[in-house]
């Protein structure tokens, strides 16, 4: 298994034109990528990456005139791996924290994934701190949890969710032989075309980090375990509440993890400039498999006055 040189022995401090460092926010240590000058755009990965997923935009919005920052989620990456704290609510406490810990008044939120999930909790939990929201692969959590409890393809589609509830087992079949799943999981939820093995092999080292694997699932496990609990109860109430902030909506029309139909509902949630984007041909990893149309994407509707417009 190969992967790129970090220079430095972390398999996660990857070199590049961006610069490493931790942030300390609501009681834990982060590790972030960061490149270049202006308003903050703030990068939220998610299952089964890190930072790295961003790297393609870290470049190229730093080119733009942003100030971009890739940020390692609570127990992945270079981040603290903490006993505790990964229900929505903390981590996107977390994200909100970072922002306040980088100096900024607020930040455009980008997130994918389980990052994305995050990040529309962020929006609606501390709305000041948000000045735009993009979101990729991954519905508003009240249209993912109605989709995930109705709609059979949907919870067909996501079945690895179901997954992560058994103990430990999960765990151990992320790490098996060099984190060799998780190249497959990338591998089967992206679109046509294969992966580069080098690219593959970055994300192998990082969920092989002792304890990530562990809390990567968590969150995920929460999700489930919570539907019928006061506090999954009271979560749900509190994703009621309208975002009030211009909102970007990106989706593979090829994502088999994320069915198209239970994404493009959640505009419902949104009492803001919202637009959809679907990129024909792409499957869970648009900012991976089409780097430059998603960039172009994001940079375009970041420096649009009128982002409602189509």
């Amino acid at each position: 298994m190969t992967a790129p040189d970090t220079g430095n022995g972390s398999p996660v401090r990857i070199e590049g034109p961006w610069t490493h460092r931790d942030v300390a926010a609501n009681g834990a240590r982060f590790h972030i990528a960061e490149l270049g000058d202006g308003p903050l755009v703030l990068f939220l990965h998610g299952f089964p990456q890190f930072w790295w997923t961003w790297r393609h935009q870290l470049t190229a919005l730093a080119d733009a005139g942003y100030r971009a920052v890739a940020l390692d989620l609570r127990g992945v990456g270079g981040s603290d791996r903490t006993p505790r704290g990964y229900d929505p609510a903390n981590l996107a406490l977390d994200i909100t924290g970072v922002v306040r810990s980088l100096g900024e008044p607020d930040a455009a939120l980008v997130g994918h994934d389980l990052g994305g999930y995050l990040a529309w909790t962020a929006a609606v939990m501390r709305p000041k701190l948000v000045r735009r929201l993009a979101v990729s692969s991954m519905p508003h959590p009240r249209r993912w949890r109605s989709a995930m409890l109705s709609d059979f393809a949907q919870t067909r589609a996501g079945s690895y969710i179901w997954g992560f509830q058994q103990p430990w087992l999960p765990e151990r079949r992320l790490v098996a032989d060099d984190g060799a799943l998780v190249a497959e999981l990338i591998e089967e939820w992206s679109g046509p075309g294969a992966r580069d093995e080098q690219e593959l092999a970055v994300y192998r080292r990082a969920m092989c980090i002792p304890s990530t694997a562990h809390c990567s699932i968590e969150p995920y496990r929460w999700m489930v375990r919570s539907l019928a609990r006061p506090d999954g109860i009271q979560f749900n109430r509190r994703m009621k509440r309208p975002l009030r902030v211009p909102t970007l909506h990106l989706h593979g029309s090829a994502d088999p993890v994320v069915r198209t139909r239970s994404a493009a509902g959640s505009g419902e949630y949104v009492e803001a400039p919202y637009r959809w984007r679907l990129f024909d041909g792409l499957g869970h990893f648009p900012q991976e498999e089409d780097p430059v149309a998603f960039s172009a994407e994001l940079v375009n509707w970041l420096k649009d006055p009128e982002p409602d417009r189509r």
